[in-house]
C-alpha cells in the first residue's frame, strides 16, 4: 500500500515535501479565490453605498474648484454667501466625486425649484394620485423647458401644494431636511398670490441648496429616484432646454453635449442646474448666485467647469 502511494524512485522526505507543496498550492488558490470574491463583494457594497450623494468632498476636485473660483475673482461671493456651487463628476465605475462651496446654504432660487414640482408630479403619478394626461404633460414640458409660470401653478394645483411639500420631505427622498440646512422648497405659486407656506428655516418661498439639487439629478441619473416609466418621462422633460442663457450659453460652443437642465431668475437672484453628458465625461453642475451680474457669473462658471472636467479626464 505504501509502495503504491510513494514513488520508490523519489526519496521519502521529498515525496512528503511534494505532497505538502500540493496542499499549500491548493490552499493558496482557495485563498486567492476567496479574496477575489470578497473584493468583488466590497466593490459591490461600495457601489450600493454610492446610490446617493453624501456631503463628503473629494479633496482633489475640491481643490480644483477652489482654484477656479479664485481665478475668476469670486472668492468674496463665496465669503459673503452670495454664490453657492455644487459639482459632481460621475466615474465610469458608477461612483462619483463631489466638490461644493456653500453647498448647504439656501438661497432664493426663482424658477429652478420647478424641478421639484416636476419630481413631485412624477411621484404622484407613480403612486396613482394623479394621471398625466395630454394637458398635464404639456404643462410639465413647458414648465421646465421654457419655464412657463402659469403651467407651474397649474401643476402645483394638480399635485396639491401641501402634498408636494410632503413628498419633498419624505425620508426616502429627503430633498428638504428641516433638521439640516433645508434644501428644495416650493411654497408659493408662480403667480401674484402670496406664499402659502414659506420654508421653516429661511422663510423663503422658492428656495434650494446646490447640494440637494445635485442629489436629485444624481439619483435620476443612476435610476433609483423613480420607476423606469417616470424616470424616462422626467429625463425627457429636462432635456432639450428651450432658453439659451446662463449654463446653456456657457456650454454653447461645445459639441456633442446632452443636457438635462432647469434654471431660474428673478431680480438679482440667478440659478441654474444641469446634468451634462459628453465625450469629456458626465457631470452635474448647480449654481446659485445673488448679484446684478449673476447671469454672466453662471455663464462663465459653466464654461470654466467644462474645461476643468476636460482637463481631469485627459490626465
Amino acid at each position: 500500500m505504501a509502495a503504491e502511494l510513494i514513488n520508490p524512485a523519489v526519496p521519502f522526505t521529498e515525496s512528503i515535501d511534494n505532497n505538502c507543496m500540493h496542499v499549500l498550492t491548493t490552499l493558496r488558490a482557495g485563498i486567492l479565490t476567496l479574496l477575489t470574491v470578497l473584493s468583488a463583494s466590497t466593490a459591490h457594497a461600495q457601489f450600493v453605498a454610492q446610490q446617493d450623494l453624501n456631503r463628503i468632498q473629494e479633496p482633489g476636485l475640491q481643490r480644483a474648484l477652489n482654484e477656479l473660483v479664485d481665478r475668476e475673482g469670486w472668492g468674496h461671493k463665496i465669503d459673503n454667501r452670495s454664490l453657492a456651487i455644487a459639482l459632481v463628476i460621475m466615474n465610469e465605475d458608477g461612483g462619483y466625486r463631489l466638490a461644493s462651496l456653500n453647498g448647504s446654504h439656501m438661497l432664493y432660487a426663482a424658477s429652478l425649484p420647478k424641478i421639484a414640482i416636476l419630481f413631485a408630479a412624477m411621484v404622484a403619478s407613480q403612486e396613482g394620485d394623479i394621471t398625466i394626461d395630454d394637458t398635464l404633460n404639456e404643462d410639465l414640458h413647458n414648465m421646465i423647458r421654457v419655464s412657463c409660470n402659469p403651467c407651474a401653478t397649474r401643476v402645483m394645483a394638480r399635485v396639491g401644494r401641501e402634498h408636494l411639500l410632503a413628498i419633498l420631505q419624505r425620508p426616502e427622498y429627503d430633498f428638504y431636511d428641516e433638521d439640516f440646512a433645508g434644501g428644495l422648497w416650493v411654497g408659493k405659486d408662480y403667480a401674484g398670490a402670496a406664499a402659502h407656506h414659506r420654508d421653516p428655516l429661511s422663510g423663503l418661498s422658492h428656495a434650494a441648496t446646490t447640494f440637494q439639487v445635485a442629489r436629485l439629478y444624481y439619483r435620476l441619473y443612476i435610476g433609483n429616484l423613480l420607476d423606469e416609466t417616470h424616470s424616462v418621462m422626467m429625463r425627457d422633460m429636462l432635456s432639450r432646454p428651450g432658453i439659451s442663457h446662463k449654463f446653456v450659453a456657457g456650454l454653447a460652443p461645445r459639441e456633442n453635449l446632452e443636457l438635462w437642465r432647469k434654471s431660474g431668475s428673478w431680480g438679482d437672484f440667478h440659478a441654474d442646474s444641469v446634468l451634462v453628458q459628453s465625450p469629456e465625461g458626465n457631470y452635474i453642475l448647480v449654481g446659485l448666485v445673488e448679484g446684478p451680474r449673476g447671469e454672466q457669473v453662471l455663464r462663465t462658471l459653466a464654461s470654466s467647469v467644462h474645461e476643468l472636467v476636460e482637463g481631469l479626464q485627459s490626465n
